[in-house]
């Protein structure tokens, strides 16, 4: 049965989701049950595609992502998959109508990864943003939201602006992988062997002025979806705060992490300000 393929499909977009991201796995076990498996669909889809274009060194790459793209649009269009990832997806992308627009704004911006090492310009370094975390912010929003384009429309921004400020304190904090492992620059005008404190100072406060906007967003989420995001973002708000605090030619050297305990902390106090209704 279809419905038993679908199911198996769905474990496997969970177990790449709990493998992959400790602290995203954690903020997507405070969705409702009613929408967290979507999410997790969601997940899988670019990790996936992620993994293609960051991992994969033995292998050509390029036809990877090729026949990774092909395979997508099938199961898109066929509703159904025999990759387990790409078929859970497609369940989430028909069920809750996500605009084909953003599927196509994100692999563009994974297709650049295959060949584009650094970002000179704002204007490419938007839009290698805008796909690569705006649009995954906007489709998890068309869950959050159960479909609903108007209320959609209302928090569209404040998504889009949630999702840079976590990509961005993901290149902040991944500096020396990307440009050691990957041979990648995102931040235009940065010379990630001399990073200043100048430098640091002004992507922080960059990355500060997306959460403000995220954050307004966030209040106004549906009670299913509010607490986990809340989540999310006070994990990546604690980051960005260790590295604000951490000096800039340590970042360029080391990976910034926060470890787990700390994370289950977080937890715990977040979960306390939100039943108490502090997150305002």
């Amino acid at each position: 049965m279809k419905a038993l393929f679908d199911h198996v499909s769905e474990g496997c977009s969970k177990l790449v989701t709990r493998r992959y991201s400790t602290s995203f796995s954690l903020a997507t076990r405070m969705l409702a049950d009613s929408i967290r498996q979507d999410i997790y669909n969601i997940y899988g889809f670019v990790r996936l595609a992620d993994e293609i274009v960051d991992s994969f060194h033995d292998y050509d790459k390029a036809d990877l992502f090729e026949r990774f793209e092909k395979d997508l649009e099938q199961a898109l269009e066929e509703k159904i998959s025999l990759n387990p990832i790409l078929n859970a997806f497609q369940g989430t992308y028909h069920k809750y109508g996500i605009p084909m627009h953003l599927v196509e704004a994100f692999m563009k911006s994974m297709r650049l990864d295959l060949h584009k090492k650094d970002y000179l310009t704002q204007e490419e370094y938007r839009e290698y943003i805008y796909g690569s975390a705006d649009v995954v912010g906007l489709m998890c929003l068309c869950v959050f939201v159960k479909g609903d384009r108007e209320r959609y429309e209302q928090l569209k921004e404040s998504a889009m602006a949630l999702g840079s400020a976590f990509q961005k304190v993901n290149f902040l904090r991944d500096l020396k992988a990307d440009y050691e492992g990957l041979d990648r620059s995102y931040f235009p005008n940065v010379n990630l062997m001399e990073l200043d404190e100048t430098s640091k100072a002004a992507i922080v406060a960059e990355i500060e002025e997306d959460f403000r906007l995220g954050y307004s967003g966030i209040l106004k989420l549906p009670a299913e979806s509010k607490f986990g995001v809340y989540m999310a973002y006070r994990y990546y708000n604690k980051l960005l705060g260790k590295l604000r605090r951490t000096p800039s030619l340590e970042i360029a050297n080391a990976r910034i992490r926060v470890p787990n305990y700390q994370k289950v902390g977080l937890l715990a106090r977040s979960y306390v300000k939100y039943r108490l209704n502090l997150v305002t």
